[in-house]
């Protein structure tokens, strides 16, 4: 076993005997298709919750009817009738500053329909398990930038529940194949492939660790790209069948008939060779017979796209010292497409598993939070013990990362009074231990100007750098008794350490005031401090006058103030069917 010291002791019931069931911390995969909630049970194997249909995932779709909010299954079928009352793939939308979906005179952002989603979720997964849900590990795709990975955290806190952290999704996926697969240490290669997002991310698996080493895809990339091909495919053939000139797919009805015909056909074609298909537009009717081949060559571009990605991750591994990998897995329920297994295979001359399409990102994230339980329960204990406060912000906070603020021998001693008290097996506390680390998915930096007065970023944190880190730079005032210092954040995909402004992101901005009197080329600190979740932290300091300024990103694509305000009242204040 890679994940954690001992496998077998996870599956022993007294391990798992916790002594608060509200400490348990539940781990939710906020897909773009299809939802799905986990925790780790009292035999300390992560499980996935069923919903209210008895099934394992909620399609991701919100129906707003009426005074009510319908979220699931039926908002899914609800999209035929009331395509302008139903809003489905909002995460393609998460961190979008110009998103507004408008129902009754309201407006709403994308965060709060995505807690929508998170409070439908945990609504059954308490009926299910018969107790109440607080607290949540919430995933991502690994690309997610900072303003999309705030406006995750916003949903789960608009509907009302702590969110202990952000992970990345396939970093959840390796976590629950470390679990499940006992081996050496491994070099994986999680492929990702969702409803709406690709990630490609290479992880070093060993007993005592979990680290990402590289990651890249793009969250705009997924099984709804397929479906979409479809749908292209079948207007096309009822424009030639019927000879018809007229765009059927401007028709809003047909439209979202012709989507959910081809998410349909695209599943039939996962286990057979052909499916028949009716369309149907304008009182006229045709019918086909879609055949896989045909399904494949017209989704070839897109199977192509992640090949493209992962080979660029490759390459960024490969600079990092790591030239091979032992196994693949496939993640995703995308990759339940015959195509995808295949193509792979043939890229990189290694069978590929399927590993647990649905339900991996879910359980990965459950098992991070059983981690982080243990740790609370822990650390507890020992400021109980020293009457010491322990820094819970420290990055990976466990006995590991208590960085001498207690000895070893105070942390051994409360683990083994824990063990013993408790009912959890050693190698478990051991193994709330084990250090999990990412990466980050962007390039940090600020606007400066080169000695022509050009403007550029310059970044002080490098994409895929292991986080948390930290990075400092010294900069110049550009003339003498300069009053201020506008520091733009930036955020882009470049993994040089100068990037063009047309290519970034403006993540953040801050002015910073300067003392009177100051000479050109004055000298000023900027600090970035990037948490384990991606979190940026930014402070400016001047140096003759040791006047600072502290940045904390929250930027206009991301819901705040009144606004959060009225969207967490909003959403207190209803039921989600």
């Amino acid at each position: 076993m890679y994940m954690f010291s001992v496998q077998l002791a996870l599956i022993q019931r007294q391990m798992i005997l916790m002594s608060d069931k509200s400490s348990k911390i539940f781990g939710i995969d906020l897909g773009t298709t299809y939802s799905s909630i986990a925790y780790v049970d009292d035999y300390g194997k992560a499980v996935v919750i069923n919903n209210s249909d008895n099934i394992p995932v909620t399609p991701s779709v919100v129906f707003f009817d009426g005074d009510d909010i319908v979220v699931g299954e039926v908002a899914k079928e609800s999209s035929k009738l009331y395509p302008s009352e139903v809003v489905s793939f909002i995460k393609r939308a998460m961190g979008e500053a110009d998103y507004f979906f408008e129902y009754d005179s309201k407006t709403y952002r994308a965060e709060e329909i995505s807690s929508y989603i998170i409070k439908k979720v945990v609504q059954d997964a308490e009926n299910t398990v018969g107790e109440k849900i607080s607290d949540l590990v919430i995933t991502c795709p690994a690309y997610f930038g900072i303003n999309e990975r705030e406006a995750t955290r916003k949903a789960g806190e608009i509907a009302g529940y702590t969110v202990r952290q952000i992970i990345n999704e396939p970093t959840a996926a390796a976590i629950a194949y470390g679990l499940a697969e006992s081996h050496d240490e491994r070099v994986v290669l999680v492929y990702d492939l969702g409803g709406g997002t690709f990630d490609i991310t290479l992880i070093e698996i060993k007993p005592e660790s979990i680290s990402v080493i590289c990651t890249g895809g793009d969250h705009n990339l997924g099984g709804k790209d397929w479906d979409d091909r479809i749908v292209a495919y079948l207007a096309q053939e009822f424009q030639d069948k019927t000879g018809s000139k007229e765009d059927i797919l401007e028709d809003p009805d047909t439209c979202q008939d012709l989507l959910l015909i081809a998410e349909k056909s695209k599943k039939i074609l996962t286990q057979r060779q052909k499916t028949p298909v009716a369309i149907t537009h304008g009182g006229e009717k045709i019918k086909i017979e879609f055949e896989r081949e045909k399904f494949e060559e017209i989704t070839t571009a897109l199977t192509e796209r992640t090949i493209a990605f992962t080979k660029e991750m490759l390459i960024e591994a490969s600079n990092k010292g790591y030239s091979d990998f032992d196994e693949i897995i496939l993640v995703g329920g995308a990759t339940r497409m015959p195509q995808i297994t295949s193509r792979v295979e043939q890229e990189f001359n290694m069978k590929p598993k399927v590993f647990d399409p649905d339900g991996a990102v879910a359980k990965g994230a459950a098992i991070y939070g059983w981690k982080l339980s243990i740790n609370d329960d822990l650390i507890r204990r020992v400021e109980k013990k020293t009457g010491k406060s322990i820094d819970q912000t420290k990055e990976g906070v466990g006995l590991v990362s208590l960085n001498g603020e207690v000895s070893e021998e105070i942390v051994s001693e409360t683990a083994k009074e824990m063990s013993e008290e408790l009912g959890y097996a050693m190698p478990a506390i051991e193994g709330s231990m084990v250090k999990i680390s990412d990466v980050t998915s962007k390039s940090f930096g600020i606007v400066v100007k080169n000695v022509k007065l050009e403007e550029h970023v310059f970044n002080l944190i490098l994409k895929n750098t292991a986080v948390p880190v930290k990075a400092t730079k010294d900069f110049y005032t550009a003339v003498d008794n300069q009053d201020t210092v506008l520091i733009r954040i930036m955020e882009n995909d470049t993994n040089e350490q100068t990037a063009p402004l047309d290519d970034s992101e403006n993540i953040g901005t801050a002015v910073f005031t300067l003392p009177q009197g100051l000479p050109k080329d004055s000298k000023i600190l900027i600090y970035f401090d990037m948490n384990s979740e991606g979190r940026l932290q930014i402070t400016a300091e001047e140096m003759t006058d040791s006047r600072t300024v502290e940045v904390t990103i929250e930027t206009k694509s991301v819901i705040q103030g009144e606004e959060l305000q009225i969207a967490k009242e909003r959403s207190q204040s209803l039921i989600v069917h």
